[in-house]
């Protein structure tokens, strides 16, 4: 039934801001944003990863929950190849501690962190991930 992740939305209610942020943290402008297509800002999205997985950002007026409250819900977690150096990059940029970088064993280790805006975005050195991207890719990682 679910067959890979397609989109995941964050919410902000600074669209400027929030573009900026993720531009510099993901390297590269959004592919979308509503703003340029006369719409206002309401809707950024980034196409990142190894799979050009979509990263949304959507106006917190949009959130089917209330905004600027504790963070709650799922936390999504992103592969990176170097956790520590990925906590401190997010850390240095304004994020703030979610929860700390822990060893959950064969191979996965996790942290999680607050951006700017009140969302959880989750880091995971995750060996299955590397595996499967290796059999894909025909032994080439």
């Amino acid at each position: 039934m679910l067959r890979g992740l397609c989109t995941v939305n964050f919410f902000a209610d600074d669209h400027a801001a929030a573009a900026n942020w993720y531009s510099e943290l993901f390297g590269v402008p959004p592919y979308y944003d509503s703003a340029d297509y006369g719409k206002g800002p309401g809707y950024l999205e980034f196409r990142i990863g190894d799979y050009e997985h979509e990263f949304g950002i959507l106006s917190s007026k949009f959130a089917p929950h209330k905004a600027g409250g504790p963070p709650a819900g799922a936390v999504v977690y992103w592969h990176v190849d170097d956790i520590e150096a990925a906590v401190e990059r997010v850390l240095a940029m304004g994020a703030t501690e979610h929860a700390l970088i822990t060893k959950q064993g064969d191979g996965f280790i996790t942290a999680s962190v607050v951006d700017p805006f009140g969302n959880v975005l989750g880091l995971m050195y995750n060996q299955h991930y590397l595996e499967v991207l290796e059999s894909q890719a025909g032994g080439v990682t």
